[in-house]
């Protein structure tokens, strides 16, 4: 009798499942890829198709399947487990069955009366809606078909003559398939970083060509990366009498190209309550062996003030492999903030605090990241050879780039070194 029981459970069981809708395009599909996909998949965005209706999509449906299967699409490359983000981009398990369901039972088209209404609010051509302010570069840079492209740099004049806050900033290439990067700092007035360069004109500097460095991050451009948005209440301050700055990476592909970068700028309606700065645990002087399929590369930066912990970054190259943050507080706690256990270089991932984090002075960001330079990683470009640091992608380098918000009047320096102490003045009745 239980046998009986047991074996009409499984068939109606099975019955109900053979018997349960397959999943539609318009009806299950279109919502989920509006809600994850389409902010890149759109022309002029950095995907190579576009996911705007059952015609763009339905060729891709297997690859949409494999992609989304193996966690590859959306990319979103943080350990579940550790820290919570804001901007997490995986899917929810339901929502990825329902893809994978899709494609395996025919990826149908069903009725476009059971669309949900598409509400798309993209600027056009901006992530962070019409800027107030674009700086750009004059002329475009034509990008040579082969050859070892050294970085650039163009500096632009702001004509800011009053400090000025801002409080989203994004930069744009023209042309994405040549263009691997773009950072744009802030050099405040005053400063001999890049004193020989031209306004306005492409530069690669030379040993003499100006000490120093940057006064401070604004925003960047690679792929996954996302704008420099600020909460309410923040900001991001550029001096009076600023120069934007450039770096540019430009990778050649077989093809002469020109490409030319600008950036936005939203400024912050009121000052800010708190300044949000971009700061970096880094190491320069390493060594990957030949071979070498998970060598560790550690770094950390000594955090001399109260501060807000905001965002996280990591970056290497293509040995790069997975990357950890952590945070040792200054009672000797040592707390998890990021793991990334596949770190993949073609997905330059910001990490968003879904909940700021309060760090006490003396608190120690660490960063560690594991390098692949063996033969199993088929991105390196030759396991027989040594790495170290470099600009170019097939050298390497080791930063975990960190956002950190402060009061307004809290000084930069104060944060990056230990206040001087007081000089201790002689006791009364001491000798004359």
């Amino acid at each position: 009798m239980t046998l009986v029981r047991s074996g009409c459970t499984l068939f109606l069981a099975l019955g109900a499942a053979l018997a349960a809708p397959k999943p539609t395009f318009y009806k299950d599909v279109q919502p989920i890829l509006e809600r994850n996909c389409v902010s890149c998949h759109r022309p002029g965005e950095a995907a190579p198709m576009a996911f705007l209706n059952y015609k763009q999509v339905r060729p891709y449906a297997a690859a949409i399947k494999m992609s989304v299967s193996q966690r590859r699409m959306p990319p979103w490359n943080a350990d579940p487990h550790i820290g919570q983000f804001s901007n997490d981009r995986s899917l929810p398990e339901v929502e990825l069955k329902t893809l994978i369901d899709w494609a395996s039972t025919g990826a149908t088209e069903g009725n476009p009366k059971d669309a949900a209404p598409v509400n798309r609010e993209f600027a056009e051509g901006w992530s962070i809606g019409k800027p107030d302010m674009i700086i750009e570069m004059p002329e475009a840079f034509t990008v040579p078909a082969k050859g070892t492209i050294e970085y650039h740099y163009v500096v632009l004049p702001t004509g800011f003559t009053k400090d000025t806050w801002i409080s989203a900033a994004e930069t744009r290439p023209m042309n994405r398939a040549v263009n691997h990067h773009i950072i744009a700092f802030v050099r405040e007035p005053g400063s001999r970083w890049l004193r020989d360069a031209v306004p306005g004109k492409v530069f690669i500097p030379t040993k003499g060509s100006g000490e120093g460095s940057a006064s401070g991050f604004l925003t960047g451009y690679a792929p996954g990366t996302v704008p420099s948005q600020m909460k309410p209440g923040q900001g991001i301050l550029v001096k009076a009498g600023s120069d934007i700055v450039f770096q540019l990476h430009w990778t050649a592909n077989g093809t002469e190209a020109q490409d030319k970068a600008k950036l936005g700028l939203i400024l912050a309606k009121e000052t800010p309550k708190e300044r949000v700065l971009t700061l970096q645990a880094i190491n320069t002087r390493f060594e990957i062996p030949a071979g070498a399929d998970n060598h560790p590369v550690d770094a950390k930066m000594t955090l001399h003030a109260d501060t807000t912990l905001e965002a996280l970054i990591p970056h290497m190259h293509v040995r790069g492999k997975a990357f950890a943050m952590k945070v040792k507080l200054p009672n000797g706690d040592i707390q998890d903030l990021l793991h990334v256990p596949t770190y993949d270089f073609n997905w330059q991932l910001s990490y968003l605090l879904k909940e700021s984090k309060k760090l006490p002075a003396g608190s120690q960001i660490l960063a560690t990241g594991w390098f692949d330079n063996s033969t199993n990683n088929k991105f390196n470009p030759d396991a027989t050879k040594v790495v170290r640091w470099g600009d170019q992608s097939w050298e390497e380098m080791m930063i975990g780039f960190f956002a950190i918000s402060v009061p307004v009047e809290t000084p930069v320096i104060d944060i990056l070194r230990p206040k001087k102490k007081a000089p201790v003045s002689p006791s009364a009745g001491g000798l004359d």
